[in-house]
């Protein structure tokens, strides 16, 4: 394996951890959203986001390396998947919502660092590309919530 194929499955593999805690998340707010609407919407994030995790995942596969299949969510840069169980507690759509959403900004942030990676080959980069348009899709989508929740802009 050279170094161009390992430093891929290493940028990857980072993204389906987020990628799967994102989804884990939104699976856990899907169950404790009193709105239905929200918690479709929720639910409907949740797949979208396992379905990124195995292309991505395929992808470290084509690549000759192991793909990672867990999220890490106890791992210190994720506790905001362990906040949202915690504020879940409290019942609260706007808490519940808020939490997403810090979720969402943490995810984009970690897609744009690998976007903006020179070492990522052409085909890697296109494929965390294709992922980065559900990303922002789903962070737009919460942020646009949050804020008419709110009640701002």
């Amino acid at each position: 394996m050279t170094a161009t194929t390992e430093h891929d499955i290493k940028i990857l593999n980072n993204l389906i951890e987020t990628t799967i805690d994102s989804a884990e998340g939104y699976g856990e707010a899907a169950k404790d959203a009193h709105n239905t609407r929200y918690a479709a919407s929720f639910q409907q994030r949740a797949s979208e986001r396992r379905q990124v995790a195995q292309r991505l995942q395929q992808q470290v596969r084509s690549l000759g390396g192991n793909p990672e299949d867990d999220g890490t969510v106890l791992a210190k840069a994720h506790r905001m998947f362990v906040e949202l169980r915690a504020k879940m507690s409290s019942k609260d759509d706007t808490a519940i919502v808020d939490e997403v959403e810090r979720g969402e900004d943490h995810i984009k942030a970690k897609y744009e660092d690998a976007l903006k990676d020179t070492d990522v080959t052409a085909g890697t980069r296109s494929l965390i590309n294709e992922a980065f348009v559900s990303v922002k899709s789903g962070h737009d989508q919460m942020r646009d919530l949050k804020h008419a929740l709110h009640g701002t802009h």
